[in-house]
């Protein structure tokens, strides 16, 4: 019999400000990324929100985090805390 090959993927990491901890073991993260515009060639500053796992309730609003990918954890939740970058004063 053939074994199937295991391909191992590189799990993407983000790199945000929570915004918001009120969830329980989870946060909202606040990535932001400069892209220039294809036509006009001005940078342009776009935002996403992300839920992330925060299994030890560590994080609070302002803090950076690194964020990364994993399974479905809930309907909206597909990432989790790696790191405090750096805590909010």
């Amino acid at each position: 019999m053939e074994q199937k090959k295991q391909y191992q993927r590189r799990k993407k990491t983000l790199i945000g400000t929570v915004i918001s901890d009120k969830m329980d073991k989870t946060v909202t993260v606040l990535v932001e990324r400069i892209t220039q515009h294809p036509i006009y060639k001005k940078f342009i500053r776009k935002r996403k929100k992300f839920k992330a796992h925060d299994e030890r309730n560590a994080c609070k609003v302002g803090d950076k985090v690194l964020i990364v990918e994993s399974r479905p954890l809930s309907k909206e939740k597909h990432w989790r805390v790696k790191e405090i970058i750096e805590k909010a004063v």
